[in-house]
């Protein structure tokens, strides 16, 4: 947003992807009077809700919904949730120690060049 500026940020097309219409749009991001909506909006630019999945829209609804949203200015929700780092130095699959066949598999690249001959075992 900075190399852009504030004047094509108001430019750009806010939606509410929180409330879907039936006809599949979205609607305008902001209420008027006293217009009352189902769900507590979720407000990005229509070229980003276009990009994102089903599921993440759905996932920034619920990160938005999680939000205690008092007092007189909404609480910020990510769009987009964190990368999950894993506990093993970045191997996401079963964790495998120990000795089988000789061959140590405490270390993670051993796992990952064992751990796919070991799947037919119970370990």
């Amino acid at each position: 947003m900075a190399e852009k500026g504030l004047r094509s940020w108001v430019k750009e097309n806010w939606v509410d992807i929180a409330n879907k219409k039936s006809d599949g749009s979205y609607p305008k991001c902001g209420r008027s009077g006293g217009e009352k909506r189902k769900n507590y909006p979720k407000c990005v630019p229509i070229a980003k809700a276009r990009r994102m999945t089903k599921g993440q829209r759905a996932g920034a609804v619920r990160r938005k919904q999680a939000k205690a949203n008092t007092g007189p200015t909404p609480s910020r929700a990510a769009t987009f949730s964190k990368r999950k780092k894993a506990a093993s130095g970045g191997y996401f699959g079963p964790s495998i120690s120990g000795e089988y066949g000789g061959v140590n598999l405490s270390n993670s690249s051993s796992r990952k060049y064992y751990g796919n001959m070991l799947k037919g075992f119970k370990i």
